[in-house]
């Protein structure tokens, strides 16, 4: 408290020599309140020094019509936590929280729903167990968010079991390049003055003899299977471009929350979609068939799928997002999905390495899931459709999916196929 003074951002300042501090602020100001010194640089002073804060409640008693609460306190051990009355805890989100999960455990037990004088060991176990998942799903949560470079927030939430964040998962916003593969940057730009109602020559897409993908809305008004050539750095043309959607990157808030019918994680919009507008795009790994297929095979066994295969002219690369990807890794398979597949290009114009970029099917309401066809199969009108069916997971085996393990359809559409694969 008394001794050298602190600077924000933990650094430490000792005649002239600055040192980071490893401590946290929250870690130095517990430390003061331990030693019970105020510091006015960390706002300790006598006034608040024994305000102590709650990390969570882990029991719950009434004593005549007294409601106490076992406090564990930040900062301190299990061992230290003590027994306090109603009225002594200003931490009214984390009494409503505890609540509301006692409410809806008592009933999941069969139990009633107004808390009894005294819980038994399981239930007050059950609480803490949930008290510290939210925790560590908080901090998930913030750290999505530091990391994502899209304006659409993330959040997370998990009211079905005691699961918390994936143990191994690396969020990441755009492709990462695997061993032995190079993306060639685009040597030439447009030169239009207005993309969208003036493109010159075509703008970007008719450089490469394909059509204009949106319209004024920034809405894709191309069919299925048909590429989407997007401006790029070398575009005359600034970022309010029409012609410059996918590369804007996730503009919806999204939630990721655990699935109550066994599907693990699901994602779900926080906004209403319109039709046709872009929502994420599928990021991951960029590796080679053949690595795909030494990976798939350990995929299967553990029954699960992430890889996607860049097959628009020829299956020569994959996206893996089992450990790096984006939130389009927690996306659920449906049979009647509500987001179509477009193969984009934009800075790199390898046919063979396409961006994945999915766009709504139809207006998609606030709360509703988003989920795409793992099998999606487009319609071979033409040509230039057929060169589209990205087999979601079927990497590196050119008509032989015999050899997989099928997948059960978990989807509970109408036009469930029943299994994936």
């Amino acid at each position: 408290g008394d001794g050298p003074p602190f600077q924000s951002g933990g650094q430490r300042t000792l005649h002239g020599c600055s040192v980071c501090c490893k401590s946290s602020w929250n870690q130095l100001q517990d430390l003061c309140r331990l030693a019970k010194l105020s510091c006015p640089a960390l706002g300790i002073s006598k006034r608040n020094l024994y305000d102590f804060e709650v990390e969570y409640l882990c029991d719950y008693k009434k004593i005549r019509e007294q409601e106490y609460y076992l406090v564990k306190w930040r900062g301190y051990p299990d061992s230290e936590s003590t027994w306090e009355p109603r009225q002594n805890l200003k931490c009214v989100r984390i009494l409503k929280q505890f609540h509301k999960d006692l409410e809806r455990e008592l009933l999941r037990r069969h139990q009633r729903s107004k808390p009894p004088r005294h819980l038994d060991p399981s239930l007050a176990n059950y609480l803490v167990q949930k008290a510290k998942q939210r925790r560590a799903l908080r901090r998930w949560e913030q750290e999505l968010n530091a990391k994502r470079s899209h304006l659409g927030r993330i959040t997370v939430e998990n009211e079905v079991d005691l699961d918390g964040p994936p143990r191994a998962f690396v969020y990441i916003n755009e492709y990462r390049v695997g061993e032995g593969i190079t993306l060639n940057q685009v040597a030439v730009g447009c030169e239009c003055q207005d993309c969208l109602w003036a493109p010159a020559g075509g703008c970007c897409p008719g450089a490469s003899l394909h059509k204009f993908a949106y319209n004024d809305q920034g809405q894709v008004r191309l069919r299925a299977g048909l590429p989407i050539y997007e401006c790029n750095s070398r575009c005359r043309c600034g970022y309010d471009c029409p012609n410059r959607v996918v590369q804007k990157g996730i503009r919806y808030d999204l939630c990721i929350f655990r699935t109550d019918d066994g599907r693990g994680w699901g994602v779900r919009t926080l906004e209403k979609i319109r039709k046709n507008s872009f929502v994420m795009e599928y990021v991951g790994e960029i590796i080679t068939s053949e690595e795909a297929e030494r990976r798939g095979q350990i995929y299967d066994r553990q029954g699960a799928t992430y890889l996607f295969d860049l097959d628009y002219v020829e299956d020569v690369y994959t996206v893996d997002a089992a450990y790096y990807g984006n939130i389009s890794h927690f996306v659920n398979h449906s049979c009647d999905p509500n987001l179509q597949v477009y193969n984009v290009f934009i800075d790199n114009l390898d046919e063979r390495l396409p961006r994945i970029a999915f766009f709504a099917t139809r207006t998609i309401r606030a709360g509703e899931e988003l989920t795409f066809d793992y099998n999606m199969q487009v319609d071979p009108v033409d040509m230039e459709s057929t060169r589209m069916d990205s087999n979601f997971g079927l990497a590196g085996l050119p008509g032989s999916p015999k050899k997989r393990v099928r997948i059960e359809c978990k989807c509970g559409t109408e036009s469930c196929r029943k299994y994936l694969f």
